[in-house]
């Protein structure tokens, strides 16, 4: 059924082809040959349509290098890796040195997270136009509203104030819009993860053939983190209960099982990107595995974004999640096929656990893996760190527990014990630790050092400097675009 959902995906709709050549839409068309006008007909055509904008999740501008570098990478939990002089631009990312016309991942991610906003938006313009059933239409813009919404959850992030895109844009305002206050684009990403929510169905109401699309738990979930990330504590308490109590979810019994192949949109899957390495085509799958996956025997791929040390000590002693993240040289791989022998010219060699891949048809780059972009855990994490902000440490401590009990399994009690101290600062401190090491190498660090106001603590070592690098810096060649309506971040 994950092939299937795929191939669904990946048929991206003809008008968006289309729409790369404005000019074209200018020439008279030969009737009944479909084009931006005239596309959205049928149901076929609206689903398609939001297919297109899930395929882009998979893109390499979405997934690849720069998610990896502007999230793992830029952190205290991870290293470029590979060899020293291997794709050396990465390195700026370890030490802060990038800036904004080098490198190319900077500019590469806004282009593709913007190219996922336009495909969202040509969606959310044309259903309504489409005949086909009520339900399945309002579904179809909920779907494409969240998606709209995670981009620009990352944008707005990375960046700051951006370019604020609702709706097509004619020829005439290609590079006309300015920079919105971030305010205004998390005020939009709120709107459409609520609008979401109010037509999205529950995980268990879609069909098997549906399973990967996006859910009134995920909206609820993601609109939580957007609250946390805005210091609304009140709110993301609210929206992450509430998907606690939908009782649609449950953290899996065996944390290292979570990123195998049979934790794939499991129960513990809140939301996830598809990807599956199919035997005729590499449209299904991303190079997510293949960056981070084992350089050298087994060649398992390129060997970047690999656990730093600062991110081993990060770790309880005896948690057993550090070694269900970390895989290390002379390590037996997770389905036995194989030991990670040495590679001497990689610098602290050890890879993510949570980035490997069984064996799959294709190459390295035909990686099969879903990306995990929001879990239970996470939302339980969530629920605790508002709950003690809002004063309300005992019903805070149910909630960490429960992940940390999962962590611990069936060892001891002494391993990764229950926390009892309800001191708000100290519990904030044990919740925000609690998010490092149960989310590690899930592209989360990054995010999370801004948002609790720790970056320039742990990365000023690293080259970090306060009151720029809290952003990344707009691609010059976006500016230069607009004659300047875009302006720079600060100090870059």
């Amino acid at each position: 059924m994950k092939k299937h959902i795929i191939r669904l995906f990946s048929l991206l709709a003809l008008f968006l082809g289309a729409a790369g050549c404005q000019k074209d839409f200018l020439e008279v068309q030969p009737q009944g040959e479909i084009n931006a006008e005239n596309y959205f007909q049928t149901a076929d055509h609206a689903t398609w349509a939001v297919n297109a904008v899930y395929n882009q999740l998979r893109a390499w501008d979405v997934i690849a290098f720069p998610y990896l570098a502007m999230t793992d990478i830029v952190s205290d939990d991870a290293t470029k890796g590979s060899f020293p002089a291997d794709a050396q631009r990465i390195a700026t990312f370890d030490n802060f040195t990038y800036g904004p016309s080098f490198p190319e991942e900077v500019r590469v991610a806004w282009r593709g997270y913007y190219r996922g906003i336009f495909r969202a938006n040509s969606a959310i313009e044309g259903i309504p136009k489409a005949q086909m059933n009520e339900m399945l239409r309002s579904r179809l813009i909920g779907e494409a509203k969240f998606l709209r919404a995670h981009y620009y959850f990352n944008l707005v992030r990375w960046f700051g104030d951006i370019p604020l895109i609702d709706k097509q844009l004619t020829e005439a305002e290609f590079y006309t819009k300015p920079r919105a206050p971030k305010a205004e684009v998390y005020n939009l990403i709120i709107q459409d993860l609520k609008d979401a929510i109010e037509v999205l169905p529950e995980k268990n109401q879609y069909p098997t053939a549906d399973m990967g699309r996006a859910t009134k738990g995920a909206a609820r979930g993601v609109l939580a983190k957007v609250y946390l990330t805005i210091g609304d504590f009140v709110n993301a308490e609210q929206y992450a209960l509430q998907v606690i109590n939908s009782n649609q979810y449950a953290l899996l019994p065996q944390y290292n099982r979570i990123f195998l192949p049979e934790g794939e949109n499991s129960s513990e899957s809140v939301f996830e990107i598809q990807a599956t390495a199919l035997e005729d085509s590499y449209n299904g799958a991303t190079a997510w595995n293949m960056i981070q996956g084992v350089r050298g025997t087994p060649n398992l791929g390129w060997g970047f974004n690999l656990p730093s040390d600062d991110l081993i000590a990060a770790y309880e002693p005896g948690d057993p999640r550090r070694d269900a993240t970390i895989l290390y040289v002379g390590e037996v791989l997770p389905d036995g096929s194989g030991i990670v022998q040495d590679n001497p010219d990689i610098l602290n060699e050890r890879y993510s656990q949570k980035a490997w891949t069984p064996n799959h048809p294709g190459l390295q780059d035909n990686g099969p893996s879903n990306i995990r972009i929001l879990r239970y855990a996470d939302v339980l994490l969530i629920a605790a760190e508002a709950l003690n902000e809002n004063d309300k440490p005992a019903q805070a401590l149910t909630y960490i527990n429960l992940v940390r009990a999962r962590a611990r399994g069936t060892r001891p009690p002494s391993v990764v014990p229950a926390l009892t101290t309800t001191d708000k600062v100290q519990l904030r401190q044990a919740i925000w630790r609690e998010r490092r090491v149960e989310l590690a190498m899930e592209q989360q660090r990054w995010f999370e050092l801004v948002r609790t106001g720790q970056a320039a603590t742990r990365l000023t070592p690293l080259g970090f400097v306060a009151g720029k690098h809290e952003l990344f810096p707009i691609p010059q060649s976006e500016i230069d675009l607009t004659g300047g309506i875009i302006t720079q971040n600060p100090n870059y």
